[in-house]
């Protein structure tokens, strides 16, 4: 089992990194959380989980112990693998995560692509007596972004990051008609606050924005 990697961030993707630990690269797959605090050329320590599949194996990591603990624990459901515990941390904290279970609150635990009514209420049965510690310890999650637009306002999903990352969330499980109104919706309200040119968001913070969103209108 490797619990743990140290080294420098070499390259970063839309759902990955590489980190160069002792000249060797690892794909580290991660949450969107992760992906927009570190930097290329940034040494830093993940907690890692190796998942081995018949035909793979796969390195996730993240920054924080918490953020990895929930990903364990979420794959401790019947059914449920790593793709659906990414996607759990992409859509919502893990406060938010155990306070859904804890109240049994199927509409935000079906806001998860991947998860069903059937799926969520494995989920609040099985996780009941396993997410206390994440409700007590983790901070509560930021508002999200609420902005609606009308669809006319096509120009800024021209930007590369703005495509990458519709694409990004598509693999997700997310369809590709929500997917562009999240990302349109995030990048107008960033433009309209005047925090700036959209354009200047990079792809990972763009994508945390979005999925805010999304989990914001479940």
């Amino acid at each position: 089992m490797i619990a743990s990697l140290r080294g420098a961030v070499s390259a970063i993707a839309l759902d990955s990194f590489v980190l160069d630990v002792g000249g060797v690269g690892y794909l580290v797959h991660t949450s969107p959380q992760t992906l927009t605090a570190v930097r290329t050329g940034q040494e830093i320590l993940v907690h890692t989980e190796l998942v081995v599949r018949e035909d793979s194996m796969t390195v996730y990591g993240f920054l924080t112990k918490e953020e990895t603990d929930l990903f364990r624990t979420i794959q401790s459901v019947s059914g449920i693998g790593p793709r659906i515990a990414i996607a759990v941390l992409a859509v919502m904290d893990p406060a938010r995560f155990a306070r859904a279970v804890l109240d049994e609150d199927l509409k935000t635990l079906t806001s998860v692509p991947g998860i069903g009514k059937k799926g969520a209420q494995r989920m609040t049965l099985e996780l009941k007596d396993k997410v206390a510690p994440f409700a007590a310890n983790a901070a509560a999650g930021e508002e999200p972004v609420a902005a609606e637009v009308e669809s006319s306002q096509e120009s800024v999903l021209d930007t590369r990051a703005a495509k990458d990352v519709v694409q990004g969330l598509q693999g997700l499980g997310w369809h590709e008609k929500g997917a562009r109104e999240a990302v349109e919706a995030v990048l107008v309200s960033y433009e309209e606050e005047e925090k700036g040119s959209s354009s200047s968001l990079d792809s990972g913070v763009l994508l945390r924005l979005a999925l805010r969103h999304l989990g914001g209108r479940a």
